[in-house]
């Protein structure tokens, strides 16, 4: 073969080669984002692994996309490994789409390389981002110092003198911390208030004390201060300063180089804010003391590419977004030490108002006394209960539907505790499997024809990220420790392939949330003219669907029947062993280990034999048999709970956070 036939044969490999990973690309696309290609010519391109997501910013790929034609819009999405342009014509995104595809670039401010592949899309959507506003609050004050005090207060800083922290220098890795006044304690964003340090603050913090003063931006002079250094790459975890430690509003002056700080809200609500060089931040009120903040470990931030939008909140604006490498920032952080008890509006992540509720949630002795309670008071029980459990869950709730439609087509999904598989079926072109603890709940959904099998929540038979998407409908709740709750979560996280997605729901302590009573709270029933609140017998765990159809003639029967089996205390006699109250339906918790009632619902029984039934010996065995009262074991989390366990994982994000009618809820995504 000659020369030309030679490179015949190599350039028709090259082709080849450069068409499969095109059509991987386009495969991809579809499976993980949803995003359909077609095969015609359009104005319209998707560039995969041209993205913010893989190092890739504005300016580079304008650059390079620009020399096809005119590009009427660059869309780049947040921490996304694509972008979509639009060309002024399609004659242009057919010599970009011939241009580009197996197209190798450098990355700006690396020496790494990225091949770039290019498909057609019919048409690009996005809205008009409207401006995020900051936390109620916060303030951001640029220049807030000199140049020439930045530099005064940098080199004020004497990093040779040996302070390690020693029982957090490991969790803080690259970063450098002084302390002044007291020392900051990491493990619970408090102070010991009666070790201070010696010596007090700077000197050179006294002015710039006094003009935040003078300012307003703070009602009394800090007495404690941080100063942190980090290195690209570093990061602060979300947290919120604990109430009782200090005082309403913290301050932080940034120096060095610019940053993003990124502050969510309990209900879900995220901002990022730019924190530029030689700015003020002052966080108070509601910033302060109900949204968390923390800077994500990263050398790049997404920020605003155009010029004048570089402070507070940075919009997700996908026609304005590039990445700015993160330099060397040093913080000095001022809090005033609290004397007195937080009496802030905000109780329910209040530590000096909620420290009674917030008792420790690990209250077992040892994972063998834990598995025993949890064999005795959930699995036990579902196998008990499965019939009548069952045809109380039949209503979808509505997020979770929501979730699972919006998953794409082909998706392999796994409800970790399924239950009777009532989501099994929402969504036919997903590939859904379950599992449960109870073989009773698994046979219901054979009968269904749903794929389930019986396994244990912290031990499931699927093979390492091989699920595109999971959900966890009131299961982890019924786990008694902590460490096991956290397993639970680890071992969704497992079954998740890279990108993946999780719906965790559970159990909320607050039954009242921003003044609205959940429905747990608010059902009733009419009966015969008059509205009385279910039954006992009724053992609500997450919605109004849980609820059974007792007749209301049961009413007080059930009721006599739980009042009589409880001792003076309050506690079931049947339960006494395990130290845990007994909760009474549809109110309030008090504690977060509870026991939760159930009646097993024999069938509708008439007037008379209610009446008869309540003559009855409390221990008798004929009213055992009439009302069987069974009690599962309940962790109701309270508010930030959930989110802090799975922050604790490295291996996920969250995506979403949310409360739905008494429930705390989460969407994780695995990096």
């Amino acid at each position: 073969m000659d020369n030309s036939g030679q490179n015949n044969l190599k350039r028709n490999k090259i082709e080849k080669k450069l068409l499969r990973k095109q059509i991987k690309a386009r495969n991809t696309l579809m499976r993980h984002e949803g995003i359909e290609c077609v095969s015609h010519s359009t104005q319209n391109l998707v560039i995969a692994n041209g993205g913010l997501g893989n190092g890739v910013n504005r300016h580079q790929l304008l650059k390079v996309a620009e020399e096809c034609g005119l590009v009427e819009a660059l869309l780049m999405l947040p921490n996304k490994p694509y972008s979509f342009v639009k060309y002024g014509t399609t004659e242009e995104a057919k010599k970009a789409y011939d241009a580009l595809n197996g197209k190798e670039i450098t990355l700006d401010d690396s020496d790494q390389n990225v091949t770039l592949y290019v498909n057609f899309v019919e048409k690009v959507l996005w809205e008009d981002i409207m401006p995020v506003s900051l936390p109620p609050g916060l303030m951001l004050v640029e220049e807030f110092v000199s140049p020439e005090e930045e530099q005064k207060m940098l080199e004020s800083i004497d990093w040779t003198e040996d302070e390690v922290i020693q029982n957090v220098q490991k969790s803080l890795k690259h970063r450098r911390v002084k302390h002044f006044g007291y020392k900051f304690r990491y493990d619970n964003n408090n102070v010991d208030k009666d070790k201070p340090l010696p010596g007090g603050l700077p000197k050179i913090c006294s002015t710039l004390l006094d003009k935040c003063l003078k300012e307003g931006y703070i009602k009394h002079k800090s007495d404690q201060l941080t100063i942190n250094q980090y290195e690209p790459g570093q990061g602060i975890p979300p947290h919120i300063d604990t109430h009782s430690a200090f005082e309403d509003e913290i301050i932080s002056l940034s120096l060095g180089a610019e940053i993003v700080m990124d502050f969510k809200h309990p209900d879900g609500r995220t901002v990022a804010v730019m924190l530029p060089r030689r700015s003020l931040l002052v966080m108070a009120g509601e910033s302060r003391y109900l949204w968390t903040h923390g800077i994500t470990p990263r050398k790049f931030d997404i920020v605003h590419a155009s010029e004048g939008q570089k402070v507070g909140s940075i919009t997700p604006d996908v026609g304005d977004l590039t990445l700015n490498r993160r330099g060397t920032r040093t913080s000095f952080t001022f809090r005033k030490v609290r004397r007195s008890p937080c009496s802030c509006s905000y109780p329910s992540v209040c530590d000096s108002q909620q420290g009674s509720q917030r008792e420790a949630s690990s209250f077992q002795d040892s994972e063998t006394e834990a598995s025993k309670l949890e064999e005795e008071y959930v699995h036990k029980v579902y196998e008990e209960i499965a019939t009548h459990f069952s045809s109380t869950r039949h209503s979808p709730w509505p997020k979770i539907v929501e979730f699972l439609r919006t998953l794409p087509k082909g998706s392999i999904v796994a409800d970790i505790g399924c239950g009777n598989g009532k989501y099994l079926g929402i969504n036919k072109d997903l590939y859904m499997i379950g599992c449960d603890r109870s073989q009773n709940l698994v046979d219901i959904c054979g009968e269904k024809k749903f794929q389930a099998f019986v396994c244990d929540a912290l031990s499931v038979p699927v093979r390492n990220s091989s699920c595109d998407a999971c959900i966890s409908i009131a299961v982890i709740h019924h786990f008694s420790t902590a460490e096991r709750r956290l397993a639970a979560v680890c071992e969704l996280a497992r079954l998740l392939r890279p990108g993946g997605k999780a719906l965790i729901y559970v159990w909320a302590m607050e039954q009242e949330y921003n003044k609205q009573k959940s429905k747990y709270l608010k059902e009733k029933r009419a009966s015969k003219g008059k509205e009385e609140r279910l039954n006992t017998d009724v053992a609500w765990g997450l919605f109004g669907d849980q609820m059974h159809d007792n007749a209301s003639q049961d009413s007080e029967c059930s009721d006599r029947v739980l009042r009589d089996s409880k001792d003076k205390d309050g506690n079931a006699k049947q339960v006494m062993k395990t130290k845990l109250p007994v909760h009474t339906n549809r109110t309030s918790f008090h504690s977060q280990d509870v026991l939760v009632p159930w009646h097993l619902k024999g069938g509708t029984k008439k007037k008379e034999e209610c009446n008869k039934a309540q003559q009855l010996p409390t221990d008798s065995k004929e009213l055992r048999e009439f009302s069987p009262v069974f009690h599962r074991y309940y962790h109701v989390f309270c508010e930030g709970e959930l989110e802090a366990a799975c922050k604790t994982l490295d291996c996920i994000r969250i995506r979403e956070s949310y409360y739905d009618q008494g429930n705390w809820c989460v969407v994780l995504e695995k990096q």
